[in-house]
């Protein structure tokens, strides 16, 4: 029977709690907390302690109500005599009952009835204190958790997003993650993390409280477990979409975050089309999107706050009404005092029930920025180390493409690439744009994977070697410079530890932005901007240049490093990378056919095939699709 019992009651409190956040996604909140918490586990174990404290002190100070009010009303005339606390047949509870009632009345005997109220007054007052003390201290503990947790999501995010390959980026767009790391983040915080506290809190409450329910009136304990489901099953109807509107407004806000990180990017493009108008309509309807999406939200959520009210309310009315009729009715066991006890304790539940409702709207809210978090967290990296790779700390020998395919999304790009690059040789990719030049050298980091053949350095698959070895043997200068909003020398140190200004200053020179470093206000500490936006296209460049310079690689990969520059900066940068390649394996990738004349090799690309190779003279009397290029260049 007392199984039976015990299942009863479960079945009726998960009834009235499963509706309003449902089973998936309190296991999905659950999984995620468990995941976070972890580190946190000391300031929980505190946060509990000091919880259950709480309710003890809040249940003791409302005992001294009953003695109180008996005094009040001199409803119990009854001489109290002192029993001793190992007295047989009689229970703890009667006989603590009784000596607390006889201490009452030999305070009454010797002080008056005025002083011992004013005695259990400051009693009541001590009390208090002391729980809100503990409520202070649980709150305060919670804190580090709850900043802690967020923390942990940012830098889980950030440590993701570094780690994923360039196909991701690619598909993905930029406003869009960020929105993720700033909106979705933020929701998580407010919702999730605010709800924390209830949900460690609350449980203890409610379980201290209905214990004292149930020990002092079964009956009434019983209607109002009976009444509860009905309150359970009318918040779970208001709180059921929720979940859905809510990733819908964070989708919306994403649409947002785009839209405003394409128009800095191309700030440019849409003064010069006149394309302000268009804009501002396209982020217009953005913006009233996102406002329809989270009216609704906030509308749904408000309403948790007076159906709880009412709810509460209605629940104190029906309890009120039966302990009244049980009391009239001389068919209940507890007095009008032990009455309003009682329901000064219900009362008290009433709140942490509210907690939970709130709870149960924050939840599923919260829980829809985690999923499109999640998003970018459990997105699976194909682009991984082995289990025991192999450690490869120079280029000895020769760079090896064989037989080498790629594909964008089930579009061939490369087809069947053999190309054997000797250490210490410059090999020159040419072609029309996409034609695969790019795609192809960034293989050779594993930017992306080979979809067909392989790619060797000293006879080693490149998927065998760790790629923090791998990387480190190369140095890039890309088409586009990407500079970070930091200091000249930070900037060219990039990447490279330990740096003294004599490396950097030397790497600056070669690649001729010495003079302009130092024309600026600080020299080498003055801050370039953002993308380096303080600077022109070839100063960008040159700085570009400069940083592959400092680490100096074994390897250089140059995707038109010239193209940006003026014809004087660029005959200067060419003669410093044409002494730093005589002692390095190079990969360049160039349009301007004049800057890779005197290259060991030519491979003409076109639709993903090597077509020809050869010398630039060889390649010139062949007459063949590089001397078409050519001419063109010359006209």
């Amino acid at each position: 029977m007392g199984r039976n019992s015990r299942r009863l009651r479960t079945k009726i409190i998960l009834f009235y709690f499963t509706p309003i956040p449902s089973d998936t996604i309190m296991r999905e909140f659950l999984r995620t907390i468990k995941q976070y918490i972890l580190p946190y586990k000391k300031y929980m174990v505190g946060a509990l302690v000091f919880n259950l404290l709480s309710a003890v002190l809040n249940v003791f100070s409302f005992i001294s109500l009953i003695p109180m009010l008996q005094l009040l009303f001199g409803i119990d005339k009854h001489k109290y005599s002192f029993m001793a606390w190992n007295t047989p047949g009689i229970s703890i509870k009667d006989i603590t009952v009784n000596n607390l009632y006889y201490y009452t009345t030999e305070l009454m005997s010797h002080y008056g009835a005025s002083v011992t109220l004013l005695l259990i007054g400051l009693f009541l007052i001590v009390t208090t204190l002391l729980k809100t003390s503990c409520y202070f201290a649980s709150v305060g503990i919670m804190v580090p958790i709850r900043t802690g947790i967020v923390r942990d999501f940012r830098q889980a995010i950030y440590h993701k997003i570094t780690s994923l390959p360039l196909s991701f980026f690619s598909e993905e767009q930029k406003g869009d993650i960020i929105a993720r790391m700033s909106g979705d983040v933020g929701e998580v915080e407010n919702s999730i993390m605010g709800s924390l506290d209830m949900l460690v809190k609350n449980p203890i409450l409610l379980i201290c409280y209905f214990g004292v329910l149930i020990y002092t009136s079964w009956q009434l304990t019983l209607f109002t477990i009976i009444v509860l489901p009905l309150m359970g099953w009318i918040m779970g109807k208001i709180g059921r979409k929720l979940k859905r509107q809510s990733l819908e407004a964070q989708e919306r806000l994403s649409d947002i975050m785009s839209q405003l990180e394409e128009t800095l990017g191309g700030m440019r493009i849409v003064k010069a089309f006149t394309a302000e108008k268009k804009m501002n309509n396209r982020f217009n309807e953005c913006t009233e999107a996102f406002r329809k999406a989270t009216n609704r939200v906030n509308i749904r959520q408000a309403s948790a706050h007076p159906v709880s009210e009412f709810l509460g309310t209605f629940l104190i009315v029906l309890v009120l009404w039966y302990g009244g009729t049980l009391i009239f009715s001389h068919s209940s066991n507890i007095d009008a005092p032990t009455f309003i006890f009682y329901m000064v304790i219900l009362y008290s539940i009433i709140q942490p029930l509210k907690d939970f409702s709130k709870a149960s709207y924050a939840i599923p809210k919260g829980m829809a920025s985690v999923q499109r978090i999640n998003k970018i967290l459990h997105t699976e990296n194909p682009i991984k180390s082995p289990a025991n790779p192999v450690h490869l700390k120079e280029l000895k020998n020769q760079i090896e493409f064989r037989h080498v395919s790629f594909s964008y999304a089930n579009t061939p790009v490369l087809h069947d690439i053999n190309l054997t690059v000797k250490r210490g040789q410059t090999i020159a990719i040419v072609g029309q744009s996409g034609s695969g030049k790019s795609t192809l050298v960034d293989l050779l980091p594993r930017f992306h994977d080979v979809a067909g053949g392989e790619i060797l350095i000293d006879g080693v698959n490149i998927k065998d070697l760790n790629i923090m070895d791998l990387r480190s043997l190369i140095g890039n200068v890309n088409q586009e410079a990407i500079l970070f909003n930091d200091s000249f020398y930070n900037n060219i140190s990039f990447g490279v530890e330990n740096a003294t200004p004599e490396q950097v200053e030397q790497a600056a020179r070669i690649a001729n932005a010495h003079d302009f470093i130092m024309q600026s206000e600080e020299g080498y500490n003055t801050k370039v901007g953002d993308r380096g936006c303080r600077l022109s296209g070839g100063q960008r460049q040159r700085i570009s240049i400069a940083r592959a310079i400092l680490k100096n690689p074994d390897i250089l990969i140059l995707d038109e490093a010239t193209s940006a520059l003026d014809t004087e900066s660029e005959r200067l940068v060419q003669e410093a990378l044409e002494r730093l390649m005589k002692t390095r394996t190079t990969i360049a990738i160039a349009h301007r056919l004049s800057t890779i004349k005197n290259a060991d090799e030519i491979c003409v690309l076109y639709e993903g095939r090597i077509v020809e190779r050869g010398t630039h003279e060889n390649l010139l009397a062949q007459e063949g699709y590089y001397k078409r290029l050519h001419d063109m260049q010359q006209l």
